[in-house]
């Protein structure tokens, strides 16, 4: 097993992390200073960040190789750096400095004006609000997203090295691309050739390019047959040895190189050994060519590969058609399923865009439910097997609807892509495959899927645009239950344009001050005197227009600035509830609502602690309000951030109660002090048995728990009347007050006292 691989520090707060290609480096390596490093550019604002970064990552070696780190404060100055300093293997980028979106706008520009590719990014912010929304997916490349607070020297150590080795993987996959370039230039070069003497120079040329040196050896045929197998005749010599051509290879005159020969001519391909490389060029014939091409070390693997697909191309005559074919299935076939791959499909979603079957096609994503798990569970080489089996039968039971119908490929990790006509490509047949368990190493695996799919006769952009929209409805089937299936419509792509255009401009109203507080009255039935009001968050933009909560709320909600947005909430309402109490109303409640997000943030019960004691607001006068969805999802977590928030000596009140399925024993649990009836219930209460029926049960819920129950939404005092006799204690709504400014909530307060006093 490999050691443990930790970054240096206090263990305390560290993980052990084991990576399986990663050791440590033995006493014997040579020293730091001697070996090239990854480079890693930070790129912040903040100096603090710049010295925590590099002090969590002082004296870290990954894959044997130390960390040289390179510093800018700005994206303007990063951009300059990067334009000029070569090798840069990951970027770990704040996402605001300059501007909101500094960042996102440094990501494009590195990519599209830079052309940097290879290089891995990592954004960083202290605001999980600037995460980016599926359109900033779309159109930037990055390669991974981390919040400050989250990034320990653990996690900070994991994501580094991810990258390091993606980026690793990246310039191997480049350099054997360029190989294989090459080697397709070298072909076409070598076609225009003739003769046997110019051919075999030209091989030596081009092996010579291929290792990036200049041309050498010799390429030998062997023409003594059975009687004299040692016979080897030199039909091209190039360099030093270029005096050789057209004579026999004397062993005894050049050992070394006649040893290599025959090593060559054994089929020894990519071998170095004496300062020679051999390479066999296998014939139709048994008519068998081998090179030694002067060579003082032994190959890289990746060297040993190119040259043996050059072998190969050479061996067989150079032939134009089987290169082609070679080459293509390289570029466009998954190697594991033998499927096509992305870079294929597009080009085939394109030629159905292009052709009469657009009107009746559909383009289909399967994505395995849970792979990660078993890839996890059961290893790497189960996984394979099982992506395997699951494309053999995608292939055999679907193309049964006759060939050009239906294409298949494979595209991503566990996705499969599905392209034909909408009688074959249907959801329901296709889910049906998967109802019988794969049998993979002698195990039954069951395996369910999800899908996305996209009408092309209703796609107005190009095969890639295709795959993004099919992968858009596959997050939204994702989204809403595994193991089912979505369409892609117009009307999604317009609503994700929407909601990061809202998301956006949330973002920046929230720091222009364009939010405020409404606060709303609380009374008591029985007196009708006010005893609390609850915090409700508006926003009016700069030309004056009022975004309904349930429309921005769900949008900090999803990009996380929620939590900044629901602290300066609370902050406001306990300022608020101070001025009051200043005023003369000191038996005051003011109830807060808290969202799902902001109240799972791991600093929130802190960030209550320090709202209380930095505003003076009196926590006995603080209600925290929790949806009923919330109070019943993972109760056991719930239970004891609860507890931690009823320690600070705030209430709990549970809002919209009635519209969920609440557990009695998990609500005993709870600890909670407040139940609100939903409105939907009290606008009921007048003309439905079944509204009345639910406001009767939580009040009398209420009371035999010992909870306070409040109604809110009344607005007729008919229906105050009725939640008097079931017995509600309190009330909100409209008969009372609407939600009103901190001057207009005082002044009204202020006249129901004066009224009271007369």
């Amino acid at each position: 097993m490999p050691a443990p691989m930790t970054p240096p520090g206090d263990p305390s707060d560290q993980e052990d992390l084991v990576f399986a290609d990663e050791a440590v480096a033995s006493p014997s390596s040579a020293p730091c200073a001697a070996r090239a490093g990854w480079r890693i550019l930070i790129v912040d604002d903040d100096d603090d960040v710049h010295t925590s970064t590099t002090f969590a990552l002082k004296n870290v070696e990954m894959q044997g190789r130390p960390l040289e780190f390179l510093h800018a404060h700005s994206a303007a100055e990063a951009y300059a750096l990067l334009a000029r300093e070569p090798d840069i293997a990951v970027v770990l980028l704040d996402v605001v400095m300059e501007r909101p979106d500094a960042g996102l706008q440094l990501v494009r520009r590195i990519r599209e004006e830079l052309g940097m590719i290879d290089v891995r990014i990592i954004l960083r912010t202290g605001q999980p609000g600037y995460a980016p929304e599926l359109e900033a997916i779309r159109g930037y490349d990055i390669n991974d997203y981390r919040t400050k607070s989250e990034l320990t020297r653990t996690k900070l150590y994991t994501a580094i090295a991810a990258a390091v080795r993606s980026y690793q993987q990246l310039r191997a996959l480049d350099a054997s691309r360029a190989g294989l370039e090459h080697i397709l230039s070298a072909g076409t070069q070598l076609m225009t050739l003739h003769g046997v003497g110019d051919v075999a120079q030209g091989v030596l040329r081009q092996a010579a390019t291929l290792l990036g040196q200049e041309a050498g050896g010799v390429l030998c045929v062997r023409e003594g047959g059975a009687a004299r197998p040692e016979l080897l005749r030199v039909v091209a010599a190039a360099g030093a040895e270029a005096s050789l051509a057209g004579v026999e290879l004397d062993p005894q005159r050049h050992p070394d190189l006649a040893e290599a020969a025959a090593r060559a001519l054994q089929g020894e391909s990519g071998a170095a050994a004496g300062g020679w490389l051999a390479l066999h060029f296998p014939g139709k014939a048994g008519r068998d060519f081998g090179a030694c091409i002067p060579f003082g070390r032994q190959p890289s693997e990746l060297e040993r590969r190119l040259l043996e697909v050059f072998a190969s191309m050479v061996a067989v005559g150079l032939d134009n058609v089987e290169l082609v074919t070679h080459l293509n299935h390289a570029a466009f076939r998954d190697g594991l399923t033998g499927l096509p791959n992305r870079t294929r499909m597009v080009e085939l979603i394109d030629a159905v865009l292009a052709g009469p079957r657009r009107a009746t096609a559909t383009l289909a994503l399967v994505d395995l439910d849970h792979f990660a798990e078993t890839n996890d569970a059961l290893g790497h080489h189960f996984g394979d097997l099982l992506l395997a089996a699951v494309g053999r039968r995608l292939k055999s039971r679907l193309q049964d609807g006759g060939p050009g119908r239906l294409e298949l490929a494979r595209i991503g990790g566990d996705v499969f892509c599905v392209l034909g006509d909408a009688t074959v490509v249907q959801p329901a047949a296709i889910q049906t495959l998967f109802r019988v368990p794969f049998h993979i190493d002698g195990q039954d695996v069951q395996v369910a899927c999800t899908l996305g799919l996209v009408r092309l006769g209703e796609h107005d952009g190009t095969g890639a645009d295709a795959l993004k929209d099919a992968d858009i409805a596959l997050k939204r089937a994702k989204s809403q239950r595994r193991a089912g299936h979505f369409y892609f419509s117009r009307s999604m792509g317009v609503e994700i344009r929407e909601r990061v255009s809202m998301m956006h401009a949330l973002r920046s109203g929230f720091q222009r001050g364009e939010l405020f507080l409404a606060y709303q009255p609380q009374v008591d039935l029985a007196t009708d005197r006010a005893f609390g009001a609850e915090a409700l968050l508006r926003w009016r933009t700069e030309d004056g227009r009022l975004i309904g909560p349930d429309r921005f709320i769900p949008i900090a909600e999803y990009s996380g600035l929620i939590v900044d947005i629901g602290e300066w909430v609370l902050r406001q309402a306990l300022a608020e509830l101070v001025r009051l109490r200043a005023a003369g109303y000191r038996t005051l409640t003011m109830s807060v609502n808290v969202s799902q997000v902001q109240f799972r943030h791991p600093q929130f019960v802190e960030m209550l602690r320090r709202a209380l004691a930095q505003t003076g607001a009196p926590p006995e006068y603080v209600e925290l309000e929790i949806t009923e969805s919330m109070a019943m999802e993972e109760p056991a977590l719930l239970v004891e951030k609860l507890a931690q928030v009823k320690r600070t000596g705030v209430s709990i009140a549970i809002d919209d109660f009635g519209t969920g399925f609440s557990s009695l024993s998990h609500l005993q649990r709870l600890q909670v002090d407040r139940l609100k009836i939903d409105r939907t219930f009290v606008t009921e209460i007048t003309g439905s048995a079944r509204g009345s029926s639910i406001a009767e049960m939580v009040i009398q819920l209420g009371r035999n728990l010992g909870l306070s129950v409040i109604a809110e939404g009344v607005e007729d005092e008919r229906q105050a009347h009725i939640l008097r006799s079931l017995g509600c204690p309190l009330a909100q709504g409209f008969l009372y007050a609407r939600p009103m400014s901190p001057e207009d909530l005082q002044a009204w307060l202020d006249k129901r006292k004066l009224i009271e006093a007369a």
